[in-house]
């Protein structure tokens, strides 16, 4: 089996050779849907990037989208600096959902899960989120945060795969692909 890894992101690949896993990158540059059920956008964003690496013979393709969700708005990428503050002030002393969609590609056929992780953030006083602005840490993260860095400082509790807000359910991908981990 050959493994392709339908991202760029850092994470995911990080996951992955965690794992000892063996794969190829391919980032799409796939337009993404970013409004609707935060379930079915996800789901729909990682078939969409696995389509665009159609599998060959002997790959496996894995697409992967992961967005957060609170009160069924979708909080993307934020734009820039304002746009992160705004989302970080209406997670605060919330919990939200992190929402990953992931698509398993063969040339045969396609198997698909969607993962829910619950993430309660503290409550953030402005100058929490003035600090972690300034680490410059909240840009191209959906939810304008990193849990696995100095966003670990805003969250109170998680409830479910920890590795899903990272950006790749790994329990999930397990399921869907044993032999990851399974000598052949």
């Amino acid at each position: 089996m050959q493994l392709v890894l339908a991202s760029a992101s850092p994470q995911r690949r990080a996951i992955l050779a965690q794992l000892g896993a063996t794969f190829d990158v391919r980032p799409t540059g796939v337009h993404e849907v970013s409004e609707g059920d935060p379930i079915a956008v996800a789901l729909e964003n990682a078939r969409r990037k696995a389509a665009a690496c159609l599998a060959g013979p002997g790959e496996v393709v894995l697409g992967v989208d992961t967005l957060v969700a609170l009160d069924g708005r979708i909080y993307g990428k934020p734009d820039g600096e304002a746009e992160a503050a705004a989302t970080l002030a209406a997670l605060s002393g919330r919990t939200h959902e992190v929402v990953s969609g992931l698509v398993v590609a063969r040339e045969d056929g396609a198997e698909e899960v969607a993962v829910l992780t619950d993430v309660r953030f503290r409550d953030l006083p402005e100058a929490w989120i003035a600090w972690y602005l300034g680490t410059g840490e909240w840009r191209d993260r959906a939810g304008g945060y990193a849990i696995q860095g100095r966003g670990a400082a805003l969250v109170r509790d998680v409830r479910g795969d920890y590795l899903n807000v990272v950006g790749l359910p790994l329990q999930a991908l397990l399921d869907l692909l044993p032999e990851l981990v399974t000598p052949a």
